[in-house]
């Protein structure tokens, strides 16, 4: 965008005038946008702690209720909130497994609970059998450190 032009006044007066204006305007800029950043800031850390505490309730109602919990709390949210770990559990051969909700190729906004039938044991999927994922929980770390093999 071109720079907004001001005809310069004739009159000495004028012309001191139109100069103060044009710096206490530069001046304003700084001011509100180091203002917009802060507010910014401010708004990014409540919307984090809004999706932790999103990802902590549906933990919670998982825990409590024993089942698939729906709305729940999008990928993106889980992520943002500093949970973006999900532990499952395979319905047939009972194994547990921690699967990053980073390294998904979902969309980010997919629901975390739509993920249950998506998701499948690698263990049984061997061995010819794709039964669906339990959801146990959201996980801010992995349960343990995957063994090297």
């Amino acid at each position: 965008m071109a720079p907004k032009h001001h005809p310069t006044p004739l009159s000495g007066g004028d012309r001191k005038a139109l100069q103060k204006e044009l710096g206490r305007a530069r001046a304003m800029t700084t001011i509100l946008a180091a203002q917009s950043a802060e507010a910014r800031t401010k708004g990014e850390a409540l919307i984090r702690q809004a999706d932790r505490l999103l990802s902590e309730s549906w933990n919670e109602r998982m825990w409590a209720d024993g089942g698939l919990m729906d709305p729940s709390p999008t990928i993106d949210q889980a992520v943002n909130g500093g949970y973006p770990w999900l532990e499952i559990e395979c319905s047939r051969c009972m194994t547990k497994r921690d699967v990053d909700l980073a390294a998904l190729r979902h969309p980010p906004t997919t629901f975390v609970h739509d993920l249950a039938s998506r998701l499948r044991c690698g263990k049984c999927a061997k061995a010819n059998r794709r039964p669906p994922a339990t959801l146990l929980q959201l996980a801010q770390r992995p349960r343990q450190a995957a063994p090297e093999t």
